[in-house]
């Protein structure tokens, strides 16, 4: 074993899979078997694994001028170029951007900069926020505490209480409905639950509300019909932020541009990384409005800096990586090709796996998805530390497929967007065979309810 800290890993389980060398959407182990990239890493090599035009740029960026930090008055022109390219395409007011490394310090970029803004308009006591279960934003210490996954929490003492974090309702009409409760009760019933909990709370101490438009690594819950535009009117109500965390949602995976263009988000703060370089080289975004930037001037003018950055904040070859990744998006349609093949999917995945009796729920839009996998179809139950979620991600790898089993038992994929439908076949029949495989393996270990 090498001396590695493998991040989110089983210390007990470590290198079980050495990759070598990555396709199109295909990746080769060092045996030299080839699998399908059907989470596309994390949720994030969007173009695929050989894309030349990306390399080329970072390549060019690299020889030309391979570093320079941004801090105080310095800049490059890939930085502003890139800035510029974002505050063209994204919902938000006059935006203006600032540049990290990953989602998490992106998310925890936006924490500093709300305390930030709301001191600077005389607001300090204006400082928790709304988070859901369910919910995952990253992993350092502001984002880690935003996120709601028990693994992610357990033995960290994540500061909850003196960061001022507030839980709501998970918006998964699946597992969280009551007896015969519709779809639109479901709503009405967790929007009202939050609107109990902002007034006991005092809206006046509440900046922002962090959503995932649709959520990655707890599942891919798809929010039922009604429940944003709900959402949304509450929170305008009482003066509280949107803040919408689009790190996997950006840049063509629902089968839009953004996330919140899918769900009908209107926005006032928005995270990025991920698909905005396609993964080649790590960059995020946090977005925020032309006002919230105007009205932090003069107390960073007061102070003589804004004292938050990073070292590789707009790193020049991460920013020639993000240009070239979103003209490659633009020139080649790829947000209509992710959302027609991504409609594609969608539809073949539930003629294939309504019906499985593994299956409790297929969901998802574009090209992310997921299925439910429970031990009983007719009451939902579930299985104890994901032993379903382990046992179909082993039986699609074994099958040339690479997946992730997320929130214990949902089986997520969401492939490259370069994929086609010729290749949804392909990974669509390794994942049923793998299913099957899992489901009988199940069976074996008297797991599945009579």
């Amino acid at each position: 074993m090498a001396p590695v800290i493998y991040p989110t890993t089983n210390f007990t389980a470590t290198e079980q899979l050495c990759l070598d060398r990555g396709d199109g959407i295909y990746v080769y182990d060092t045996d030299g078997n080839k699998y399908i990239e059907g989470l596309a890493g994390l949720w994030c090599t969007s173009l695929g694994y050989s894309n030349t035009e990306v390399m080329d740029a970072i390549t060019e960026q690299l020889h030309k001028l391979p570093f320079t930090h941004t801090f105080g008055g310095k800049t490059h022109k890939p930085i502003m170029e890139l800035a510029e390219k974002l505050k063209a395409m994204v919902p938000v007011e006059d935006a203006y951007i600032f540049f990290g490394n990953s989602g998490s310090d992106a998310n925890d970029t936006h924490y500093k900069m709300l305390r930030y803004y709301f001191n600077a308009i005389g607001k300090p006591e204006k400082h928790k926020i709304i988070t859901r279960e369910r919910g995952y934003h990253g992993v350092t210490v502001a984002a880690g505490s935003l996120t709601s996954l028990p693994a992610n929490l357990a033995h960290f003492d994540a500061p909850l209480e003196a960061l001022h974090i507030l839980r709501s309702d998970a918006p998964h009409y699946y597992t969280g409905r009551q007896g015969n409760e519709t779809e639109e009760q479901f709503v009405d019933r967790i929007i009202s639950n939050l609107e109990e909990q902002i007034l006991a709370e005092d809206p006046d101490t509440i900046a922002a509300m962090i959503v995932e438009p649709i959520t990655g690594a707890s599942g891919v819950i798809v929010p039922p019909e009604g429940y944003y535009e709900k959402l949304q009117a509450l929170l305008r109500k009482n003066g509280i932020l949107v803040w919408a965390d689009e790190v996997i949602c950006g840049f063509g995976r629902t089968g839009a541009d953004f996330g919140c263009t899918t769900m009908g988000i209107k926005p006032d703060l928005m995270t990025f990384a991920k698909q905005l370089s396609s993964a080649y080289f790590p960059i995020s975004a946090s977005v925020i409005p032309g006002w919230m930037y105007e009205a932090m001037i003069a107390q960073t003018n007061e102070v003589g800096v804004f004292g938050h950055g990073y070292t590789y904040s707009g790193h020049p070859a991460a920013c020639a990586a993000a240009l070239k990744t979103l003209e490659i998006y633009e020139r080649d349609n790829l947000f209509e090709h992710a959302a027609e093949v991504g409609a594609y999917m969608q539809a073949l995945l539930r003629g294939i796996f309504t019906d499985h009796p593994l299956v409790g729920e297929v969901r998802g839009k574009g090209l992310i998805a997921a299925l439910e996998l429970v031990s009983n179809k007719t009451t939902g139950a579930s299985f104890d530390k994901g032993a379903a979620g382990a046992a179909a991600q082993k039986a699609c790898q074994d099958n040339g497929l690479i997946l992730r089993a997320v929130a214990g038992n949902a089986l997520a994929l969401c492939p490259p967007l370069i994929i086609t439908k010729a290749e949804v076949d392909d990974m669509l029949a390794r994942m049923k065979a793998a299913v099957d495989t899992a489901y009988a393996e199940l069976q074996d270990k008297g797991l599945i309810a009579a």
